[in-house]
């Protein structure tokens, strides 16, 4: 059994596990981050803290417990929490990474819940699954991405007829593993807005989105690249996004949603902003 439930990606959020980035480090893994290598040198490891610091400070001031994973020299992108593990109504479900430098991490996860007295409701054993490609949307729906790159069609399957053994709609969504997962172009801002880059995500899927009354505030692809779509939902009105997305934080704000904006561009520059970076351990139904 497990203390750890998650029925929506805009309940309100109680508890988060963070991974500080100690041994975190630019890795040619993805699209957007070759582009940041090309460009330059690594990031100072004492700003990376910085900024890593500054989120999670916005979390403790939007009264969420931050709980803390070890991280592991080996293990660069460790910082990335919301990839391992996914936690449902039932409790996690362990994920299976893709990526060569990150399949280790599992093991920490593992490490780590049994510290605290959880069990795994499943375990991803089929083809690939990362937490960026999932979305519980609310109760009893739920979106999966499937670009055949970190999450293939075997894994986000696999995960789907779970949650419809549990009587969920689940939808699987292909898309191009250019844009490593569903959220750089998705995420849920509060019950029934999403903010999403409508000039890839294909009529079929805002359509589903539509027709359960889930409407989409749009980012172009040029800020979806710079993670401008990865925003972290806190309930009540609240949200977490990147201090560099002005005008989604704008549109935001404009929306009536307050906007806690740490800056985390050292860590945008390596594929990932405040949904990556965080994995949502309890939150309530209702937001």
């Amino acid at each position: 059994m497990t203390r750890f439930a998650v029925a929506s990606e805009t309940g309100w959020l109680r508890e988060v596990l963070l991974c500080p980035p100690d041994h975190y480090r630019w890795i040619p893994t993805n699209a957007v981050v070759r582009r940041t290598l090309a460009a330059g040198a690594q990031p100072d490891p004492r700003d990376l803290r910085t900024q890593h610091d500054e989120l999670a400070a916005a979390l403790r001031e939007a009264g969420v417990a931050v709980q803390v994973l070890p991280p592991e020299p080996h293990l660069p992108y460790m910082a990335y929490t919301r990839d391992q593990a996914v936690v449902t109504p039932w409790g996690p479900v362990l994920c299976q990474l893709e990526r060569p430098q990150r399949r280790g991490e599992y093991a920490a996860v593992l490490d780590w819940h049994a510290a605290q007295g959880s069990g795994f409701w499943r375990k991803s054993s089929a083809g690939t699954l990362e937490g960026g490609d999932v979305h519980i949307l609310r109760p009893g729906l739920a979106a999966i991405g499937a670009s055949g790159g970190r999450t293939d069609e075997a894994g986000a399957t696999q995960l789907a007829g779970w949650l419809r053994a549990e009587g969920w709609e689940c939808r699987v969504e292909p898309f191009d593993e250019h844009f490593l997962h569903l959220d750089v172009l998705f995420c849920m801002a509060a019950p029934g807005l999403a903010v999403a880059c409508v000039d890839v995500l294909g009529e079929a899927f805002l359509g589903w989105l539509a027709a359960h009354d889930i409407r989409a505030i749009p980012v172009p692809y040029r800020d979806a690249m710079r993670l401008g779509c990865n925003i972290l939902a806190l309930g009540g009105g609240r949200v977490i996004s990147s201090r560099g997305s002005t005008a989604l934080n704008a549109a935001l704000r404009a929306e009536g949603l307050t906007v806690f904006d740490p800056d985390l561009s050292l860590f945008t520059a390596g594929g990932g902003g405040p949904h990556c970076l965080t994995c949502p351990l309890v939150r309530d139904e209702t937001a």
